[in-house]
């Protein structure tokens, strides 16, 4: 059973409580639908951009929004693949969510076939791995070091059953979900269980973790931006040691890198809402422009979709004909969205601002 040692020390309760308290700022903040919107879809081409530019991706901002705006660009294929597989594993993440799925095998097995689809092979991509993997040091192409083993093939399947147990159990018992998502990313970063792409599912596990458990801060943060800013420093801590069967791991180092990096990406967060919070308030913003949830759910779907239909509200919201057009025509009203079309064929498109 996967008992995972560490120690509360005064740093990290300190940096907790900093969390905590920056939560309830970002929780409270009134910001227009639009800059929410914004925020949200930056946050999630930083996290993209960053995780896979970790593993060496060189795909650009630029280009990674480019991508999630469904452009295309001129760049080498895995890069694009990369890049479009871990959009599609963030968007897996918030339908776990929403359907209040437990952390499960199948939904670490699924997370890694949606990183890895067409740059792994088809037996590979969510399956776990068949035979021995190493970490390795490569100059130019060579290697010159291998740094870790991973664990003997037939450990694989239990070692991330038990961790999968004591990720449901943590929740029982009330640990901190930053502490959850911290021992989780380095604990499969240390089982290695697949053959490729360990780093990226074992990112978007954290940050799927974080979000189940009420610490999404409206989906605004980026945590893979402060890994790939100093790449090292990141190796460093994750550090696992030479190989799985040797490692008698305190995870304490790792969680005051993990929690200090959270507590900074989350600082940032928290200014950036103060900002345009003070500068709402400043122009007298009337309150009706800020919307309940459901509202904020459909905007999101035509941030990223482009367009939005009566069906489709009624989709998202698992709600009547009647309460979704309800809806439609209060955002239509405040000017956040207008139609297209008339009749069966009407849509709703964002409002250009």
């Amino acid at each position: 059973m996967f008992k995972p040692k560490y120690n509360l020390t005064d740093g990290v309760v300190r940096r907790l409580t900093e969390i905590a308290e920056a939560k309830a700022v970002i929780e409270n903040a009134k910001i227009l639908p639009q800059q929410e919107l914004k925020l949200r879809r930056q946050a999630i081409i930083r996290m993209t951009q960053s995780s896979t530019a970790i593993e060496g991706n060189i795909l650009n901002i630029a280009q990674v929004e480019a991508l999630y705006a469904n452009q295309k660009i001129d760049a080498p294929k895995r890069d694009v693949y990369e890049v479009e597989n871990y959009l599609k594993a963030l968007k897996y993440i918030d339908e776990v969510v929403k359907k209040k799925q437990a952390i499960s095998e199948k939904v670490i097995l699924h997370i890694h076939k949606l990183v890895t689809d067409k740059t792994l092979a088809k037996e590979k991509s969510g399956f776990y791995r068949k035979g021995l993997v190493y970490v390795v040091k490569s100059v130019f192409g060579r290697v010159e070091e291998i740094i870790y083993t991973g664990p003997d093939v037939k450990k694989v399947q239990p070692l991330c059953a038990d961790l999968v147990e004591w990720t449901l159990k943590s929740e029982q018992e009330e640990i901190n979900p930053v502490i959850v998502a911290g021992i989780v990313h380095q604990e499969l970063a240390a089982i290695h269980p697949f053959s490729d792409g360990n780093g990226r599912t074992a990112r978007a596990l954290a940050t799927l973790i974080l979000y189940q458990r009420g610490y999404d801060f409206r989906r605004l943060f980026a945590l893979e931006d402060y890994y790939n800013r100093e790449r090292q420093d990141y190796y460093a801590a994750i550090n696992i040691g030479k190989n799985y069967e040797d490692r008698k791991v305190d995870f304490t180092p790792w969680l005051e890198y993990f929690v200090l990096g959270f507590r900074e990406e989350i600082e940032s967060v928290k200014a950036k809402i103060k900002s345009l919070s003070r500068k709402t308030v400043g122009d007298h913003i009337n309150e009706q422009v800020f919307l309940d949830s459901d509202q904020l759910k459909i905007l999101d779907f035509l941030d990223q979709m482009g367009r939005i239909t009566t069906k489709d509200v009624e989709d998202i919201l698992k709600c009547p004909k009647r309460t979704a057009q309800f809806h439609l025509q209060k955002l239509k009203k405040m000017k956040m969205i207008k139609q297209v079309g008339k009749g069966p064929a009407s849509a709703y498109v964002l409002e250009a601002k």
